[in-house]
């Protein structure tokens, strides 16, 4: 069973950066859709970020297009999230999710089907 497990977040001042990890436990993790999520109370759960397997498409929100980056290290069984020009707006529990590999970057992060595994998140709070 694929088990998810984020690590990385923290408190960070606007503007500051940080790269959060979404390492799994199995090795058919490298054939998985891999997708961040966040959620904060009073707020919709938002797609933030979404790769492919294979890395060949990677999906972004437009709320963190151009501030944010997602890789991926299947040597590692790792996902990354680099957040670089955090704001205050994102404040929130970040998730990751595994989905089979017929469904698209976009796909995960618009309207997420069934996924095969979720973490159980990991605080982001930007805040000065």
């Amino acid at each position: 069973q694929l088990q998810l497990v984020e690590s990385g977040g923290g408190l960070v001042q606007p503007g500051g950066s940080l790269r959060l990890s979404c390492s799994a436990s199995a090795f058919i993790f490298r054939y998985n859709t891999i997708g961040w999520f966040r959620g904060a109370p009073g707020k919709e759960r938002e797609g933030v970020s979404c790769i492919s397997s294979g890395a060949d498409y990677t999906y972004y929100a437009d709320s963190v297009k151009g501030r944010f980056t997602i890789s991926r290290d299947d040597a590692k069984n790792t996902v990354y999230l680099q957040m670089s020009s955090l704001k205050p707006e994102d404040t929130a529990t970040y998730y990751c999710a595994a989905a089979p590999r017929i469904t698209t970057a976009e796909h995960l992060c618009t309207s997420p089907p069934a996924v095969d595994a979720w973490g159980q998140g990991t605080l982001v709070t930007v805040s000065s």
